[in-house]
Parts: C-alpha cells; sequence; structure tokens
C-alpha cells in the first residue's frame, strides 16, 4: 500500500488510523506550519514505517517535526511514541497524570492487555499541564486537560485557516476501571469541550467533523442531562 492521507485544512491532515496505517491505531494527525510541524498521538506502533511514509507524503520530513503531543497514554494512540522518540529524538509531551504509566509501559492502564499486547516504555520529556503552549514558530497548540476517560486525557486547540480546530481523541469514552475513567470528571469535560464552539474537531476514531453544528451535534451524543 503507498502513502494515503486526509487533507483536513491546508495545515493539517490525518496520517494514521486504519486504512492508513494499521487496524490498531487511533488516527494520528499531523499539524504543519511553515517548515515546522507537530504530530498528535503516535498509533500503537505496528506501522512506523508506513506512518512516515504518509508523513512525508503530507509534505513534511522527519526533522521538522518538533513535537509528539500525545492525548493520553492508551495504547492506539502512544504504542508508538518509544520508537518515535529513539528513531527521531522527538521530545514526548503528555500529562503530568498519566507519565508514569508511559514510562512503566504499564499494560492494564494503556489498554494494550486489552489487543494483547504489550506498552513499549517511552521517557515523557514534557509533563504538560492545563493550558500549556506548544510552539512552531510564533504559532502555538494549547494543551486542555479533559479527564474522564482516563486521568489525563488532553486535547489540543489550533488556530488554522481561521477556524479552531480541536484534537480531542476519545470523545466517545469508553469508560473503565482499568482506564482509571470517572464518569463526572468526564461528563464535565464533554461541556467543556462543548464550550469551545470549535469548528473542526479531529476525533481518535470516529472521524473528522466539520462545522460547529457537526461538531457539536457529536459531541451531545455523549453528554447526559
Amino acid at each position: 500500500m503507498g502513502p494515503r492521507i486526509l487533507a483536513i485544512a491546508p495545515e493539517i491532515s490525518q496520517v494514521g488510523g486504519p486504512g492508513l496505517t494499521h487496524g490498531n491505531d487511533a488516527a494520528v494527525y499531523l499539524v504543519h506550519f511553515g517548515e515546522l510541524a507537530a504530530l498528535v498521538d503516535a498509533g500503537c506502533g505496528r506501522a512506523t514505517d508506513r506512518l512516515l511514509q504518509n508523513i512525508e507524503a503530507a509534505g513534511v520530513v522527519p526533522e521538522q517535526i518538533r513535537h509528539l503531543l500525545l492525548t493520553h497514554c492508551h495504547y492506539d494512540h502512544s504504542g508508538g511514541a518509544a520508537g518515535l522518540r529513539r528513531r527521531f529524538g522527538w521530545p514526548v509531551a503528555l500529562h503530568a497524570l498519566e507519565a508514569p504509566y508511559l514510562e512503566s509501559g504499564d499494560d492494564r492502564v494503556s489498554a494494550a492487555a486489552w489487543y494483547g499486547e504489550h506498552l513499549a516504555a517511552c521517557p515523557v520529556d514534557v509533563r504538560l499541564a492545563d493550558g500549556e503552549r506548544f510552539f512552531l514558530g510564533q504559532r502555538s497548540l494549547q494543551a486542555l486537560h479533559l479527564p474522564g476517560h482516563s486521568p489525563g486525557s488532553v486535547a489540543y486547540l489550533v488556530e488554522s485557516d481561521g477556524r479552531r480546530v480541536v484534537f480531542a481523541q476519545d470523545v466517545h469514552g469508553p469508560l473503565h476501571p482499568d482506564l482509571l475513567s470517572k464518569r463526572n470528571d468526564y461528563q464535565a469535560s464533554l461541556r467543556k469541550l462543548l464550550a469551545l464552539q470549535a469548528d473542526i474537531l479531529c476525533e481518535g476514531h470516529y472521524g473528522v467533523f466539520v462545522g460547529r453544528a457537526a461538531v457539536a451535534a457529536f459531541i451531545e451524543r455523549f453528554v447526559e442531562d
């Protein structure tokens, strides 16, 4: 299979996920501002070469990537981080509450055990907090702490082409004791996401939603009265 990407906006592409890289990968997104880029999530690590082919097909070479921004520690999002960091030196960012699980290769909290796999332990270079910004030249992506699905779930918010784009990977959940999920936190996070009034939502498993009405309608599917 040759390179496959999904163009979302002039500066944003989906470069990983089922049909693009590996069936166990959550969506992987590339943000490209001029000569600098960031990768949002890393997939499970089973199709890294294909991921790299897609990144280059989107017009980015590995040396341009400045940040590997993880939304949370789950295997389908973070399993590829160790190999990418080792190969290219990309600094890995993850919320401080979940850094210990990635650094120790915790198969339960990361849900790697659900896949019959092992999470490759990976150092976390940036233990991020709510509101932290990651710069690509003069522009940035902002991390927003959205706990519930997992303790340290985050979304990344960016302005691109005059639109608010949010990378919120597991809006849909699920909630499970192994994942240390908390329903009240999850519901509060959904309402926080709605308040952003994003123009584009890049989700981890359900695709990309374009237009404020479509974004809000998807999030509201999971909000409890």
